[in-house]
């Protein structure tokens, strides 16, 4: 197997499982610790992950999307606490666009209690949650799967969602920034953002602290152009004025 091959294989592993052995890897791909580590140490640099003592994790923001298996217990409490908020803003009968993503999920969650709701969302996880709700209306966009987010993105999905008039859009940002505003990773799922926030009377921002004052690489929205966020309680009080009162802080406990 060439370096290159190897390093793929490397990082494919860390991908999905979120973090790698040095020792396994040598074991797995036969050749010594001195060249796992050296290729540890180039994709280390190449920022497609993260050193650790004995190994490497993944880094999220890095070139492909952070698999779904990978975000979901990251911060789980927080995105708990946060959907929670979310959620009491909605009432039985409304209608609601959740975005793919972790966070959005828990808000999905956070939903099941309430009653003759209309769900439109393009994260298959969701759908498959939401499906199971006694009194819903269930609506699932069309378009082009991103596998390991679960997510469908395309001009389908921008289509479907022109297509209707909610009362609220939850969106999930890969960053928040005072003057950046929403930006997000992965380039395919703007178009289908965008459409979320022009199909929803509110759309409010879902997003842990550890998202805010970073800068990804396409931005989805000004913070203007959203009605509020909704992050958790450990976010630096120094650094909430820079976002207004736009911000909507949830307890964690």
């Amino acid at each position: 197997m060439s370096a290159t091959a190897r390093r793929r294989e490397i990082f494919h592993r860390i991908l999905a499982d979120g973090y790698v052995d040095a020792k396994t890897l040598s074991a797995d791909l036969g050749v010594d610790a001195s060249t796992i580590r050296r290729d540890l140490d180039s994709l280390a640099r190449e920022g497609k992950v993260e050193r650790t003592h004995g190994g490497a994790r993944a880094v999220e923001g890095a070139g492909l999307e952070v698999p779904y298996a990978l975000k979901k217990d990251v911060r789980r409490e927080e995105k708990v606490a946060i959907a929670a908020v979310a959620a009491a803003m909605v009432s039985d009968g409304d209608s609601v666009v959740l975005d793919s993503g972790s966070t959005t999920y828990e808000v999905a969650v956070a939903l099941r209690h309430k009653a003759s709701l209309t769900v439109l969302t393009n994260d298959l996880r969701i759908a498959k949650y939401v499906a199971a709700f006694p009194d819903v209306r269930l609506l699932v966009s069309g378009g082009e799967l991103l596998g390991s987010v679960y997510t469908l993105v395309g001009d389908h999905a921008v289509q479907f969602l022109s297509d209707y008039s909610a009362d609220w859009a939850f969106l999930g940002a890969d960053a928040v920034h005072p003057t950046a505003g929403i930006t997000n990773t992965n380039t395919l799922e703007i178009p289908i953002k965008r459409a979320m926030i022009r199909s929803a009377e509110k759309t409010i921002v879902v997003a842990d602290r550890s998202k805010f004052g970073e800068r990804a690489l396409a931005r989805v929205a000004s913070l203007d152009e959203v009605s509020c966020i909704v992050t958790d309680g450990g976010f630096d009080e120094e650094k909430r004025a820079a976002y207004g009162d736009r911000l909507v802080i949830a307890s964690n406990s």
